[in-house]
């Protein structure tokens, strides 16, 4: 069995234009940055963002740090972040970022795949 697509996230520069798009074009609902997060990353929940088989995912909208264009991404669910970010490495692409804790209990990564694509992963709990 693969490992799944759990998460989606668009990180720019306007972070409020950025959700007001979103929610217009697709009518995603935005909740409040998580305690101990990025101030500026609004999560969009998995429930109430399904079709009527039950088929989504959940994601985020954020901002970038000071003078990064910004990407879009999904997040891969992998047991060790750490693990995964060696073998994309063993692979031909590059590690990018992680692994990192951006709040208790959430371990990330993002790497390139060798074609330059930017793909997060994030550790199962």
């Amino acid at each position: 069995m693969g490992q799944p697509v759990v998460h989606f996230e668009v990180v720019g520069n306007d972070v409020g234009k950025l959700r007001s798009f979103y929610s217009e074009l697709a009518g995603w609902s935005f909740d409040s940055p998580p305690p101990g997060g990025p101030t500026e990353y609004y999560v969009v929940s998995r429930e109430g963002n399904t079709n009527s088989e039950g088929v989504g995912i959940g994601g985020g909208v954020g901002a970038g740090p000071e003078g990064y264009d910004g990407h879009v991404t999904f997040y891969i669910e992998v047991p060790d972040v750490g693990a995964s970010l060696d073998q994309v490495e063993k692979l031909g692409g590059s590690r990018m970022m992680g692994p990192e804790t951006p709040v208790e209990g959430l371990t990330i990564g993002l790497f390139n795949d060798p074609e330059g694509h930017l793909v997060g992963l994030v550790q199962s709990q």
